[in-house]
């Protein structure tokens, strides 16, 4: 018998069908996943020094967090179920950071439940995201960016308890309307997009639009402390159709449509009205996720699928 049968023999007894990655993740626990998470950090970081990942950090970085739902469908999904846009499937948050000078890079992701409000922890995932940013390099000015479903006391305080500034998208409730309503006509500048935006509201390209600014405080329902005071920057575009406006609008937004943001960034305000519409980087990001290794969900198990969330950074930068 050959020396190389004998040591196998030594090794395995029996037949042994080949270990899945699958059945791997399955074994998976939460604390398993946390783990996995924070061997991921430390990755990021010996990449972050060893590579050019974030070219002009130094000077200025930007964080965007947005969510997405992964369609499941199968009735054995562990966590799955209807979140917004009455889609069943699984809640992924993901923390993406850039520059000027560099591709976005996945710095933090998280899996929660189908049902799950997109505001949900995002105050402690935006701090982690940012200190893993601060650790690779980001030592300039950094600002968070989001969309309306993260515009809360908790995401923007922890922004500005670690030094970072903040970029998040207005709902037109009524505070913000009223506050608008304030701005002087003489106060709004006309800009000239270089390529067409696109419009949600109106469903259509714009390429001409005004800008203004005025001082917005937030939260004042809660104690002083919680209370925000920042620049809200307003971009209004032209009705096409009088037959657009909105039930109970009243006559001031009746040939306007506005878009707001509050912000505390230092930068002029047609520089921070142009880095804010950047925040849409984060949706071509959220593409290559859902297309690559998380195209579905390949567990009935939730954590085992939180496991394989957190190696899709991993695969996309190999």
């Amino acid at each position: 018998m050959r020396t190389e049968g004998i040591a196998e023999q030594r090794l395995f007894s029996g037949v042994r069908a080949p270990s899945t990655l699958g059945s791997f993740l399955r074994s998976f626990t939460h604390g398993h996943v946390k783990q996995l998470h924070a061997v991921a950090r430390r990755f990021l970081y010996q990449l972050a020094r060893h590579t050019p990942l974030l070219p002009g950090a130094d000077q200025a970085a930007y964080v965007d967090i947005d969510d997405t739902i992964r369609r499941t469908h199968s009735y054995a999904k562990q966590g799955a179920g209807y979140g917004y846009g009455k889609v069943k499937g699984l809640n992924a948050l993901l923390g993406v950071v850039s520059t000027p000078l560099s591709a976005p890079v996945i710095f933090a992701t998280r899996l929660r439940k189908g049902p799950s409000n997109s505001a949900r922890g995002a105050a402690a995932f935006v701090a982690e995201t940012i200190r893993a940013a601060r650790a690779c390099g980001a030592g300039g000015l950094l600002v968070l960016r989001a969309d309306s479903a993260f515009y809360g006391a908790d995401v923007i305080n922890a922004c500005r308890a670690l030094g970072a500034r903040f970029s998040i998208t207005m709902r037109m409730n009524a505070s913000v309307k009223a506050t608008i309503a304030r701005i002087d006509e003489d106060a709004w500048t006309p800009i000239k997009y270089p390529q067409a935006v696109w419009d949600e509201e109106g469903q259509s390209w714009i390429s001409d639009a005004e800008i203004a600014e005025i001082l917005y405080t937030a939260f004042t329902s809660k104690p002083k402390k919680q209370q925000v005071t920042a620049r809200l920057i307003v971009r209004r575009v032209k009705r096409l159709s009088a037959g657009t406006v909105s039930a109970g609008q009243g006559t001031l937004f009746d040939a306007w449509r506005y878009h707001a943001a509050f912000t505390d960034s230092p930068l002029a305000v047609r520089d921070a009205e142009r880095d804010h519409r950047r925040h849409a980087v984060v949706e071509q990001v959220i593409a290559d996720v859902k297309n690559s290794g998380f195209a579905h969900a390949p567990s009935g198990h939730f954590q085992a699928n939180a496991a394989w969330l957190v190696l899709q950074p991993q695969i996309l930068r190999l």
